[in-house]
């Protein structure tokens, strides 16, 4: 008879949250018997992982930031790695959150040197210090990687990799009413459509809402009919209503429910760098990508950037599709000139949607569902150490 599993589930972030959930869900269809410990959100929570604590605290940005959270970090990892010694898992999955749960890898690698340790998405090393690489080679022993254009970079290292896909990549925006969102918001069938997604992070919200409010009001300045909104993701969305019920003019606030309705009724989209750019390329709308860290975090991280382009579309192309303002660049005028660009100009606005899509293509999008790959490498993982035991 197969002894019953237990896997430890480790998600320091919403996105993370989000994967944890998935993989969660299709573990318990491969293995009914599988139970769960370990940290996440909400979504994890529904899956049967009960956190110790709330994970909103450990969405962090930027050296500077981690520098001022490193107390309460720290804690954090001592609670994450005294729940595995207690529970002693059959196998350890660290998901996204480089800072933490590479603290959280080392401590367990330490403590618990038989359990399989397995990274759910591994550093963007192809952005920025690829010596991350090596680091996670000596501290799990799987990993899973979102993209193929990640795995030669560990697997140089000697880091067995797994290519599950991206989820982002398999959104279902089937369901998604664009002709609704517009009819409940009182938005007209024909007007323009800005939807803004200032991002999922405090420090995002801090930085980038005030570039945007300005932004925006340069454009609603030249174009009074142009309509707004903007997605306040879940793990910040009162931060991101309360500074947006004084920008002065008309705003649609979108709830996380109805983040794809409002994606598909979008003329164009300005968000900040991340996973969104994936799923509004999904949606067929074209973006500007801006993105601001802490000045001192920004010139402490900039000589460890090493890729061309900060989207992973614009990645996967070699190519800046969709333009990108990061730092200095990201100012209200320059956002503003871009947006201005692809509203004045549909033809521009279906080119730059047409080679999105291609880039998609090439990240595949038509692969098998990321969470039904990843459950199966997982449990290939414990069923190979078993075996070697």
């Amino acid at each position: 008879m197969t002894e019953p599993l237990k896997i430890m589930l480790v998600a320091a972030e919403a996105s993370g949250d989000a994967l944890g959930a998935g993989l969660a869900k299709a573990l318990k269809a491969r293995r009914p018997d599988v139970s769960f410990v370990g940290v996440g959100g909400p979504r994890m929570a529904e899956q049967g992982v009960e956190s110790p604590f709330d994970i909103a605290s450990l969405s962090i940005l930027g050296w500077i930031e981690g520098l001022k959270a490193y107390g309460l970090v720290k804690q954090r990892v001592a609670e994450t790695v005294a729940l595995a010694v207690a529970e002693r898992p059959d196998a350890v999955v660290l998901i996204d959150s480089w800072g933490f749960t590479i603290r959280v890898a080392k401590a367990l690698r330490a403590q618990l040197p038989g359990v399989p340790l397995i990274k759910y998405v591994g550093p963007q090393v192809w952005a920025s210090r690829p010596g991350r690489a090596r680091t996670l080679a000596g501290a799990v022993d799987h990993l899973l990687a979102l993209y193929a254009f990640d795995a030669p970079w560990f697997e140089r290292e000697g880091l067995a990799t797994t290519v599950v896909g991206s989820q982002a990549l398999h959104v279902d925006m089937s369901g998604a009413d664009p002709v609704g969102f517009r009819r409940s918001h009182g938005i007209a069938s024909n007007a323009n459509l800005l939807l803004v997604l200032p991002g999922s992070r405090p420090s995002e919200i801090r930085l980038m809402t005030p570039v945007y409010e300005a932004a925006v009001a340069r454009l609603k300045a030249s174009d009074p009919s142009l309509e707004v909104a903007v997605v306040a993701a879940g793990t910040v969305a009162d931060d991101v209503a309360a500074r947006i019920a004084s920008w002065p003019f008309r705003v649609h606030l979108v709830a996380e429910a109805e983040k794809y309705d409002a994606m598909r009724a979008a003329t164009v989209a300005l968000a900040t760098s991340g996973t969104v750019s994936t799923e509004l390329a999904l949606a067929g709308v074209p973006m500007v990508i801006a993105y601001r860290f802490q000045p001192l975090s920004y010139a402490l991280m900039k000589p460890f950037f090493t890729g061309k382009y900060a989207t992973l579309f614009n990645h996967a192309a070699d190519q800046e599709i969709a333009r990108e303002l990061i730092q200095k660049d990201a100012t209200p005028e320059k956002v503003a000139a871009e947006l201005g660009r692809l509203l004045s100009d549909p033809v521009v606005r279906a080119e730059q949607v047409r080679r999105q899509t291609a880039a998609l293509d090439l990240m595949g999008r038509d692969a098998a569902d990321p969470s039904t790959l990843a459950a199966v490498a997982v449990l290939n993982v414990i069923a190979t150490k078993n075996a070697g035991a």
